[in-house]
């Protein structure tokens, strides 16, 4: 008998709203016996039906709704939400590099897809989409007719589902290097062994934007394969490009050559370290962009982290030149706007600046949130214009 999940009362309302996580405290019983990862229909305490998702008792996430009405199709559901999806990007004006699925924003929780030129890169974080790998890719074949789809689900988070983390070729083949273009820049992509699906789609219009205040000398923080770095190198005099991998670094020379810059150099460092090196040299750039990894994973870190932000930051805002720009980033959803803004307002008063802010920025529209679920409303990035 097909799984029924009963929540406790009053704890359909997150669900009603549009959120697709049941959590296991949040039920008050289980009825009926089935496989793990197969389809249970969660209902209010009430007995009102609320949706059909994926069900493993492993997870404190016990259901991931995906489903609203009485359909049972799963493999055609899927199929309609991958080009569905994909035709919300394309009537966007994306064609080549982009995030063609991206979870429950799309109605496809624990699926994220990402477009490069000819090629995708997937990643499954869930037990049921695992199952069903097999349809997800003819799904993804018959839409988008890739040359190759790598596979890129080689993250802890996969742990918490009872999932090994997996890599690896899923359909054709897939080149070591993808170069693809953004923003009229050539980008050398490694979808094989660069960090997460290969490369960080959603800075895309973040990285435009920063044309308008690259000038002079700028310092690109934690700059993996580089997009801040190049768009930078279009309109400043130099750029500086600091990581702590030398895969990355790597990359970015190449993407330097690609695109026929000389104005780009890389240095190898810990930024923490570095940034402290270059305040004790008086060092100073007209621009200096922080783009760092998330700094916590768990809403039990977000404090620490918001910690290594007002260091970083405090750092970063005595190494701009008067009437210079700081762009300052977080990628961490356990951080709030909220709570970045504040500690971005105790950065200012510890590096004794007067600062403007010039504009607010957020995910790429191929990364859509849901008003309903904070998780997928994850990236702050602030332009600052500093001055004594």
């Amino acid at each position: 008998m097909p799984y029924e999940i009963y929540l406790k009362k009053n704890e359909e309302r997150r669900i009603v709203a549009g959120h697709s996580w049941v959590y296991a405290n949040e039920v008050a019983k289980i009825v009926g016996k089935d496989k793990n990862g197969a389809i249970a229909t969660v209902y209010s305490h009430d007995g009102k039906m609320l949706g059909k998702g994926f069900i493993n008792h492993a997870s404190k996430i016990l259901v991931r709704i995906f489903i609203r009405d009485d359909r049972t199709d799963v493999e055609n559901i899927i199929a309609e939400r991958i080009h569905a999806a994909n035709a919300a990007r394309i009537k966007l004006g994306y064609d080549s590099c982009y995030r063609a699925v991206f979870a429950e924003a799309d109605d496809l929780p624990a699926l994220i897809v990402d477009k490069y030129g000819d090629y995708l890169s997937v990643q499954i974080l869930s037990l049921g989409m695992y199952q069903r790998k097999k349809a997800i890719v003819s799904a993804l074949v018959e839409e988008f007719q890739p040359k190759g789809i790598y596979e890129r689900s080689d993250v802890a988070v996969r742990q918490k589902e009872g999932l090994p983390e997996e890599k690896g070729l899923l359909y054709g083949e897939v080149p070591d290097q993808i170069v693809v273009t953004e923003n009229g820049l050539k980008m050398a992509v490694d979808v094989k062994n660069g960090q997460k699906t290969g490369y960080f789609l959603d800075q895309k219009e973040n990285r435009l934007a920063i044309r308008r205040y690259a000038r002079g000398e700028v310092l690109d923080c934690f700059c993996n394969s580089g997009g801040f770095s190049l768009n930078a190198a279009t309109v400043a005099d130099s750029v500086t490009a600091v990581d702590v991998s030398e895969l990355a670094l790597n990359t970015v020379l190449i993407n330097a050559e690609l695109n026929g810059f000389t104005n780009v150099q890389t240095v190898r460092a810990d930024v923490f370290e570095l940034l402290r090196d270059y305040r004790k040299q008086n060092r100073q750039f007209d621009c200096v962009i922080l783009d760092p990894p998330a700094f916590t994973k768990t809403a039990n870190e977000a404090q620490d982290a918001l910690k290594g932000y007002l260091d970083i930051n405090t750092l970063g805002l005595k190494l701009v030149k008067n009437g210079g720009y700081l762009v300052t980033c977080s990628c961490s959803h356990y951080v709030s706007q909220q709570a970045f803004e504040k500690m971005l307002g105790d950065a200012v008063r510890r590096a004794g600046k007067r600062v403007q802010c010039v504009e607010v920025r957020s995910q790429a529209p191929d990364h859509p949130t849901l008003l309903s679920a904070d998780e997928t409303h994850y990236l702050k990035c602030f332009v600052l214009r500093v001055s004594d």
